[in-house]
């Protein structure tokens, strides 16, 4: 009787084995295979990403390091332009006409019976380093009439004053007469006889 028991108790034991691996083989049917660790992933690990492929140029060859564009730089400052150059004075004409209604006035005379004045003609030169253009005569000395009844204006050195004022034709001549060739330079104008009616100081040269 204890024999028949033990049989039976090894036979149920095998069937209850033959169940458990029949179910274990459909749990790996349904999964198409042995059951394992899924593709790509490894056991208690978090999949990662596949880095993408380099892309490939239209010849089919990948670029080099090489062949990479050069990044241009940003805010770099560019180089200051070069000042441009001052501009050009004005040129001087050294040989400029002779000014028709200036002279350079140095003595007096009555010869003749009549008053006039020792003269002679030429142009305004280029400024000099202090800024003051001189009076350049060209020629000989001329003798012009002026009449006695002149309108006349004079400043320094005839008359003590930066400003013209107006003088005789006597204060005129005994200035000159005092102080011979200083070379006064006036401006005048003459009448229908050719006589000075007008003459009036410009500038002092010594």
């Amino acid at each position: 009787m204890a024999t028949r028991r033990r049989s039976r108790g090894l036979a149920l034991a095998a069937l209850a084995l033959s169940g458990t691996l029949t179910l274990a083989g459909c749990n790996g049917d349904s999964d198409g295979g042995a059951a394992g660790p899924a593709s790509g992933t490894t056991s208690g690990t978090t999949p990662t990403a596949t880095a993408a492929a380099p892309s490939v140029t239209p010849g089919g060859v990948l670029p080099s390091a090489s062949a990479k564009a050069t990044p241009t730089p940003t805010g770099a400052a560019t180089a200051p332009g070069k000042p441009k150059p001052p501009a050009p004075a004005p040129s001087c004409d050294h040989k400029m006409p002779i000014s028709p209604d200036e002279i350079a006035v140095y003595r007096y005379t009555p010869e003749g019976g009549e008053h006039g004045l020792i003269v002679k003609h030429g142009n305004w030169d280029c400024p000099g380093p202090g800024g003051a253009a001189p009076f350049v005569t060209v020629g000989g000395e001329t003798f012009i009439s002026v009449n006695e009844d002149a309108k006349i204006t004079a400043l320094s050195p005839i008359v003590a004053s930066s400003v013209s004022k107006p003088i005789t034709l006597h204060e005129l001549s005994e200035c000159l007469m005092a102080h011979p060739d200083k070379g006064l330079v006036f401006h005048y104008n003459v009448d229908h006889r050719g006589h000075i009616e007008t003459l009036g100081q410009e500038e002092y040269t010594s």
